[in-house]
């Protein structure tokens, strides 16, 4: 059975050798016993995920065990740079996109790759675009729903949007899991990661639309991970405050369904009634299998789940589960 997964994350083999050694990487350290725990910044803690540390032969291991045929692998959204200096956030884009071009090369035929981009420098993250899609062969870029604070839609990304549409790149947007919007209520009870992440999705999606992004770059590639949250259950929300709302207007000429249309849409919703639901308003060929591994533990398996879903045909199940990202990748 075919599958190809969007949603799989990695560490890097540089960021590990340097770790290992002692040093700090990107100002990032060790935390207590183990090597387990990953200081990052103000505070914020990471745990590392054994499978972070997979060499493409052990995660291929893994993949066969899941049924999954194709991971395109992206780094753990945890230690993006976008916080690091313009020249510290282009070293460590190059460097990670490098290791990443290189593990996919260990092994074409089972995985692809996304870059990380150090969007603080407009300028500098085109570049780095440009060079992982067209000379490391990388798909596109993974990117947080945020920059520093900044949502995509500051005319400053314009021209990165731009670049990416000319070069057919995807972009897939990815919140971070403990670090989110939620912060400002609650660090309790798993809300970032429940709450949160979702909630982000959803805003990043309205930005894109209603911030005028999609309208400006029609051929735009975008996929949002976790279904892109809750977003289209309140699209009729949306298109009626298009309609009634003179400002919601300013950037766009369509409701924004048209929009929402054009967008992908990953299936880690959790539920069968979410992902009939989600298929129902954007359309099945807008939907992609994902799994946020190594995180999500699955029964039986990714593939395995869309493929013991009563409520989806056959066809359905293939365009989720390879034919849509065959086309959108080019695989």
């Amino acid at each position: 059975m075919r599958s190809i997964d969007i949603h799989a994350h990695t560490f890097t083999r540089s960021m590990f050798t340097t770790l290992d050694s002692g040093q700090d990487w990107y100002g990032m350290h060790y935390e207590g016993e183990g090597q387990q725990s990953l200081f990052i910044k103000e505070g914020k803690r990471v745990g590392i995920n054994p499978k972070l540390r997979f060499t493409p032969e052990e995660r291929i291991e893994d993949m066969d065990r899941l049924g999954t045929e194709v991971q395109v692998v992206s780094l753990h959204t945890q230690v993006f740079g976008y916080h690091l200096d313009a020249a510290a956030g282009l070293a460590q884009a190059r460097e990670v996109n490098d290791d990443i071009a290189e593990f996919v090369q260990e092994a074409p035929q089972r995985f692809a790759g996304m870059a990380t981009l150090p969007v603080q420098d407009v300028g500098a993250a085109i570049t780095e675009l440009d060079r992982s899609v067209n000379t490391l062969g990388l798909k596109g870029a993974e990117l947080d729903t945020v920059v520093n604070g900044r949502n995509w839609d500051e005319p400053e990304f314009l021209p990165l949007f731009q670049a990416a549409e000319s070069m057919g790149a995807v972009l897939f947007f990815h919140p971070q899991p403990q670090h989110n919007i939620m912060l400002e209520r609650t660090n309790r009870l798993a809300l970032p990661n429940c709450v949160g992440v979702p909630l982000e999705d959803t805003l990043l999606v309205a930005t894109l639309i209603f911030g005028g992004v999609l309208e400006k770059c029609p051929d735009l590639k975008v996929c949002v991970a976790h279904g892109g949250g809750p977003a289209c259950f309140g699209l009729g929300r949306l298109d009626r405050g298009w309609q009634v709302r003179s400002e919601a207007r300013v950037n766009i000429s369509k409701p924004p369904s048209a929009y929402m249309r054009r967008l992908y849409y990953d299936t880690v919703v959790m539920s069968e009634t979410a992902l009939r639901f989600l298929i129902d308003s954007v359309g099945i060929d807008r939907v992609v299998l994902g799994s946020d591994y190594p995180f999500v533990p699955w029964d039986p398996s990714p593939a395995g789940w869309v493929q013991g879903l009563e409520s989806l045909t056959q066809e359905e199940k293939d365009r989720i589960l390879w034919k849509n990202l065959e086309e959108l990748l080019g695989l």
